[in-house]
């Protein structure tokens, strides 16, 4: 029986990608969706490019690989970060290409679940919300927007009032364990932070998770490591 199989944000982890890739024992007609921020802050995005080619794994827009996109395109380098600029150094004219075709979502009508990056608002209709929205809500301020944690640290997350259909598998907001909801679930769980890089089979909904090698970055809202 075929599987659909999400993994969350890899950020350049390639040994645990690679790990995680092997773990699953995929077979030929499994399907890998990559929920975004498969690049940036680990050691090596380039890597992680060329495995989701070998894999044949689907990947997501998140909002790093928007941003490198974006500097690029319209030439606004001074919205990058450090750490983008190693990045850049690392990615070859076919890793560029690879990114450029990467869609802000993934539906699987089928299952009823859709594949976004950060998530989305419960308030509009989700197919037709900006990739502002969906490679970077991860909290609903008091004004009903979509906002980053760290600028409504009191926000309820998105995913608490998400009701279903479709389920939402998502990543980009890094916890310590998966976010499970009854309509979705996040599965961001700080691999580059030191803690894991998780993968959710949609069929059964089982986890399969490798632990990070070492910690590769450090986050302010995790502990180091998660």
């Amino acid at each position: 029986m075929s599987r659909t199989i999400a993994i969350g944000d890899v950020h350049g982890c390639a040994q645990e990608f690679e790990e995680l890739l092997e773990a699953l024992e995929l077979q030929p007609d499994d399907r890998v969706i990559q929920v975004g921020d498969l690049v940036n802050r680990g050691p090596d995005s380039a890597g992680v490019i060329e495995l989701a080619r070998m894999y044949q794994v689907e990947s997501i827009l998140g909002n790093h690989e928007l941003r490198l996109l974006t500097a690029r395109r319209k030439n606004r380098p001074k919205i990058l970060k450090d750490y983008d600029q190693e990045t850049i150094r690392q990615l070859s004219k076919s890793d560029w290409e690879y990114l450029e075709l990467l869609p802000k979502l993934k539906y699987c009508s089928l299952l009823q679940t859709v594949f976004v990056h950060g998530g989305f608002l419960p308030s509009q209709p989700w197919a037709s919300q900006p990739v502002e929205i969906t490679t970077r809500i991860q909290v609903i301020d008091k004004n009903g927007k979509a906002a980053k944690r760290s600028d409504a640290p009191d926000a309820p997350p998105w995913a608490d009032s998400w009701k279903g259909p479709p389920f939402v598998v998502y990543g980009h907001t890094p916890r310590p364990n998966v976010l499970e909801h009854r309509d979705s679930i996040g599965i961001d769980t700080g691999c580059v932070y030191g803690g894991h890089l998780t993968a959710y089979i949609v069929n059964d909904k089982s986890l399969v998770q490798v632990r990070a090698r070492k910690t590769y970055a450090h986050s302010k809202r995790l502990p180091d490591p998660v």
